[in-house]
């Protein structure tokens, strides 16, 4: 599985170079425990982050985890962004101490990428974690060092370049990593494309040009498409002593980057200049529905679908696709550039306003669209373009005249918030746009109603009753019926946590009968379920069982799957009741099976939690104790816990005391970790008792995918080096051509991270002593 190691991105085009990079960072991991990746943009920061932690994973017991930072807003978010990424966070309290308390146990490596525009608070995190967390490595990229004590600063330095004045042999342009990309690049783009000695001077003489900067020698290769090498070199000698002029001041490799990136943006045509600037807007990845109706509109009109085209095949665009579905990211430099750009076209304000807006629709449909079958696509979808929701809050909750559209963004996406688990989010931007927005706006009700909401998930009790009073009389007096009623049902269910069953009781009936009358089904179903629970739970079995019933058939009629999963859990704690533990199993398991679907990380804390106590009934005490475990490990998550739920929580207690007693402190504390430990995704299928792969672990498999790391015919090579032999002698030896076997040699290298032929030798003999 794949949560079991991790969450490292996978490496769409072949990683070229940096032995030295990668081996002086993981030496300092060994004096440091926080090393920070510093460079200028387009150096490889990300590439290189993401390959030491491929290879040092293995060290960790809980893997490497890596947590991107750029499409963050505010710095107020990291520490969420962190959780998210990780799926753990700790008991409730403030969102620094939750995630340190759940690290304090865990042996990781965690990457931290981008920080620079959130370098205070990415700092407080890393600070924290080094001081409380002694399992913990961090490896940070960013433009700038974070400043913390102990830190270890690496400056990632362009790839290795000839030197023009002494340029070597075509046969030996391996040598170079500038090189080797660049030719790596170029037949992606001309497959055919060979070094020759024809072209090899001029080969070299342009990678010294570009300063062997990543994203420059990648924008530099498409150019092949339309140049000979020798074009390609020509024209950008010439750029370089015309667009670095005025800019004196910047470092030469910033310079030369920006040269590129310029001349980039005036080979393309003007409408795609437009669209490119345009375009930067987005934060993240997004699909071209979005790029036309930002990119699209406006004054003059932009052909978005031909101008998405032309940026992708000029690699200014990168094309991702995943489940079928593609979508368009630009990178982190070429984003800025574009922002730049679209200031001086005196749009800024106009796009950030049409992204918004087209954001804004997409949470008002999904509201709409919410109750039936197409709710595990819905959050498929906004979790792709969650940074691009969070942008447009943020633009909506600082413009003057958007306050009504932050509310309706925030207030629409209510449902998204709570299946995610993200519910510490959720209330940033119901501060944040509570705060900044006028009492007297339509949506102010229904904001307040969410957020006293969210403080009763979190247990903040101290909130709730005050938000819901406020919110009620502002309600009555305009007349707003639903919200009244909605108001009702939040107001039963904080009398239920309270443990106050009876006035719950009538808060909710009356709540329900109002969505009746009315024929609002979200509000009717929420109802019946907690209505169905309440009722179970406190002495009127048969006619929660009901309720619940009448819930999961009217879910199944409008093929939802949200309330559904939790009035399957509510059936299973009800039945629990009834001393019915087989029953319950079979309803709690089928609630997993929808809230994993949903991935509603809230409903899985309780389902799992549930099955713990149906485990032990069943006297299965050690699967119950690592049910516990992992129950709390995504109660953490969510920011939530079972003391928060009066008449859940006393039954929780009471079986976590019987199945200690019943294992012995040890057993149980050991089993309780075991479950703790497991992935998500390991925990539901533990949980549903689906039959594991076998004869081995994902992880050790993982770890053995490639025992060998050399492909037979390098193997080979290796040999006849160990051996002695010089490259021409290998080549006549296989009837190869001696640049091949160079190449070989320097794969070899690459992949054994070494730097001598000596150390290959040294490889072999172990190997085969081994």
């Amino acid at each position: 599985m794949r949560e079991a190691a991790g969450n490292l991105p996978a490496d769409v085009t072949s990683f070229v170079g940096r032995r030295r990079e990668i081996t002086l960072t993981k030496r300092m991991f060994a004096e440091s425990r926080v090393v920070t990746l510093t460079g200028p943009g387009g150096v490889g920061k990300t590439r290189l982050a993401a390959r030491v932690a491929a290879n040092m994973r293995k060290n960790f017991r809980d893997k490497a985890w890596f947590v991107e930072l750029e499409e963050l807003e505010e710095g107020s978010l990291v520490v969420d962004a962190v959780i998210e990424q990780l799926g753990f966070g700790g008991p409730s309290g403030s969102g620094l101490n939750t995630l340190v308390d759940q690290l304090k146990s865990r042996e990781m490596l965690l990457v931290l990428d981008n920080c620079e525009h959130v370098l205070d608070d990415a700092a407080r995190l890393v600070d924290a974690v080094v001081r409380w967390c002694p399992g913990v490595r961090v490896l940070t990229t960013s433009r700038q060092s974070l400043g913390v004590a102990g830190e270890a600063t690496i400056v990632v330095p362009p790839l290795q370049v000839p030197d023009p004045e002494h340029l070597p042999s075509a046969e030996a342009y391996e040598q170079y990593s500038s090189v080797r990309l660049f030719v790596d690049r170029a037949r992606a783009v001309v497959p055919e494309f060979e070094v020759t000695e024809d072209n090899a001077a001029a080969l070299l003489r342009l990678c010294h040009h570009l300063d062997g900067n990543p994203l420059a020698i990648e924008l530099a290769a498409v150019r092949l498409r339309s140049l000979s090498l020798q074009q390609l070199e020509e024209r950008l000698s010439e750029r370089y002593e015309l667009l670095t002029e005025g800019r004196r001041g910047a470092p030469p490799r910033q310079r030369t980057l920006r040269a590129l990136i310029d001349w980039s943006y005036e080979l393309v045509t003007e409408e795609d200049r437009l669209a490119w600037a345009r375009m930067s807007v987005f934060n993240g990845s997004f699909d071209l529905t979005a790029a036309e109706h930002v990119a699209g509109g406006g004054q003059p009109s932009v052909d978005a679908l031909r101008a998405v085209h032309s940026l992708v095949d000029k690699s200014v665009l990168t094309r991702e696709e995943e489940a079928g579905e593609v979508r368009y990211r630009l990178s982190h430099t070429l984003r800025e550039y574009g922002q730049e750009k679209l200031e001086a076209f005196g749009e800024t304000d106009a796009m950030r306003r049409r992204h918004c807006a087209h954001y804004a629709a997409i949470a008002e449909r999904f509201s709409a669209e919410w109750l039936g079958p197409e709710q595990v696509a819905w959050v498929q979808r906004l979790r792709a373009d969650q940074g691009n929701l969070r942008a447009a809050l943020h633009f909506a909750a600082t413009a003057p005249d958007l306050g009504n559209t932050a509310l309706r963004l925030v207030t629409n996406l209510w449902v998204y918030w709570g299946i995610r688990g993200l519910n510490t989010e959720a209330r940033h931007w119901l501060d944040e746009v509570l705060e900044s927005t006028s009492h007297d706006l339509p949506e102010h009700v229904r904001a307040l109603r969410v957020s006293a909401w969210f403080a009763l998930l979190q247990g903040d009790v101290d909130r709730v009753l005050p938000t819901l009073e406020r919110a009620t009389l502002i309600a009555s007096r305009r007349g707003d019926s639903t919200e009244m009623a909605y108001l009702a049902l939040v107001s039963g269910l904080a009398s239920f946590f309270a443990d106050d069953p009876q006035r719950a009781v009538e808060k909710i009936t009356g709540a329900l009968d109002q969505f009746r009358q009315q024929q609002v089904v979200p509000g009717e179903l929420w109802s019946l379920h907690a209505l169905g629970l309440i009722k179970g739970l406190t002495g009127e079995q048969e006619a929660g069982l009901k309720l619940l019933s009448e819930c999961i058939q009217l879910c199944t009629e409008h093929g939802e799957l949200y309330w559904r999963s939790y009035a399957q859990w509510a059936t299973a704690q009800v039945q629990m009741r009834r001393d019915r533990p087989d029953r319950a199993e079979v309803s709690v398991k089928e609630a997993l099976r929808l809230q994993r679907k949903l991935d509603n990380r809230l409903g899985l804390a309780f389902s799992l939690d549930t099955l713990a106590w149906i485990a032990h009934r069943q006297a299965r005490h050690d699967r119950a104790a690592q049910l516990l475990g992992a129950a709390s490990a995504v109660w953490d998550a969510v920011r939530n816990a079972p003391g928060f739920w009066a008449r859940f929580a006393g039954a929780h207690d009471e079986h976590e005391l019987q199945i200690r007693a019943d294992l012995g402190d040890a057993s149980f504390e050991d089993a309780y970790e075991q479950g703790r430990r497991m992935s998500l995704s390991h925990a539901v299928d533990f949980a549903l008792e689906l039959k594991q792969r076998q004869p081995r672990s994902t992880e050790t498999a993982e770890e053995n995918v490639h025992p060998m790391p050399l492909t037979r015919r390098e193997r080979q090579i290796a040999d006849l080096v160990a051996q002695g032999n010089t490259n021409k002698e290998i080549a006549e030896n296989l009837v190869i051509a001696q640049r091949t076997v160079e190449a070989h040699v320097q794969n070899i290298l690459t992949k054994l991270d070494f730097t001598s032929r000596t150390q290959i030798a040294g490889w072999v003999a172990g190997q085969t002593n081994g």
